[in-house]
């Protein structure tokens, strides 16, 4: 018996060359996961393989990622230049230095200190680093571009004289002792805890505490982004007077994700202050500030994945330079005549942020994407 119904017009054939859809997580879909998996393995057994330097480096890129992905929802997403994001780092460093730490005299400085509880402490200098992003939301709410760059580079010079003049709170120039975090009755600091024949000490305890950290921070930035809040910012990237009359709040979207990638930053710091051990106030300068920038760039505007790829760079590449300088050629370490370490990096990264601006637009997270991704462009609108 036939199915066709009668008078009904034939159903078109399918294209050559065309079958049924794939199934939802089949092929590419399968590998990325499987990868995903994997990354995640290896990155949990880091801490029973890798000496105390690699997973140092490892705690200032992850520390780094998340400082950069809060950036890259204020720069990448928003199109709001900050030069200021180092501030940031610093009242979230600092802060919990003060929360945290006991007081006492130290360095010829009487300091100051509240000794409340550790994590305490942390959840509080996340949130008086979003406090200090509000009180300088208004401004960010109304300026745009190379204005708001200067005036968010006021802050760098405002918190620079705080750091080395405010002796009582930080330390002076010496900077101040961090207390150690302490967690479910976990203390992260140097007394060795034997797991699986291993000694694990402040870098391997931390180590985990930083991984569920970046990636709390990595899927709420990605919910952002890809819900209703991160297709207002995109539409005040592209077009802020288009997106207002759409009916964007525009004044209020920058001043609240002005505010959340203040606490991305304090988080950030938090964690710095953590792995130094020690917060000195020459670190949370403009350099700092700058290679936040260039993570965001070398890595890939607007997207999670760029910036943890482009802070891991950043931070990584001086490191590696300073670990193996002597089989480097023109680098060698400081004071004895070739390039530093440091000055060599720097370098690097310019070079870095070229080679991306003229040929790789979409950042190094671009290489990382699918193929299907990568050639993705753009319908073109009818004539």
């Amino acid at each position: 018996m036939s199915d066709v119904i009668p008078g009904a017009a034939p159903a078109p054939a399918a294209p050559a060359g065309t079958g049924p859809a794939p199934r939802r997580g089949s092929g590419p879909g399968r590998v990325r996961y499987a990868l995903w998996a994997a990354a995640g393995i290896v990155l949990l057994a880091l801490p029973f393989y890798l000496d105390r330097f690699w997973l140092q480096a490892g705690l200032f890129a992850i520390a780094a990622g998340i400082g950069a992905i809060g950036l890259n929802l204020l720069t990448g997403a928003t199109g709001q230049l900050s030069m200021g994001h180092a501030f940031f780092l610093a009242v979230g460093a600092y802060g919990y230095c003060a929360l945290a730490g006991d007081g006492g005299r130290a360095g010829g400085h009487e300091l100051v200190g509240l000794g409340l509880p550790s994590w305490l402490a942390a959840l509080l200098a996340v949130a008086l680093a979003g406090a200090a992003g509000g009180l300088f939301s208004p401004i960010a709410g109304r300026l745009r571009g190379a204005y708001l760059g200067i005036a968010t580079l006021a802050l760098i010079f405002i918190g620079q004289h705080v750091l080395f003049n405010a002796t009582s709170l930080t330390g002076g120039f010496n900077g101040r002792a961090v207390e150690p975090l302490s967690l479910l009755g976990i203390t992260f600091d140097d007394t060795e805890t034997v797991i699986a024949a291993v000694p694990f000490q402040s870098a391997e305890k931390l180590w985990y505490v930083a991984l569920a950290a970046l990636l709390a921070c990595a899927l709420f930035a990605r919910g952002i982004l890809r819900g209703r809040p991160g297709r207002a910012l995109n539409a005040i990237r592209d077009h802020n007077i288009a997106a207002g009359v759409m009916g964007v709040p525009v004044a209020r979207y920058r001043a609240a994700v002005f505010v959340l990638s203040s606490m991305y930053a304090g988080l950030a710091g938090v964690l710095l202050a953590l792995v130094f051990q020690r917060t000195v106030p020459d670190y949370f300068g403009m350099v700092l500030s700058l290679e936040y920038l260039a993570m965001i760039v070398i890595g890939g505007l607007g997207t999670v994945a760029g910036a943890v790829i482009g802070a891991a760079f950043v931070s990584l590449l001086p490191q590696l330079l300073t670990r193996y300088s002597d089989a480097l050629p023109l680098v060698s370490a400081p004071g004895t005549g070739g390039i530093a370490p440091g000055e060599a990096s720097r370098y690097l990264y310019g070079a870095a942020v070229v080679a991306v601006v003229l040929f790789l637009p979409g950042g190094l997270a671009r290489i990382a994407a699918t193929p299907s991704a990568r050639s993705a462009r753009p319908p073109k609108e009818p004539a």
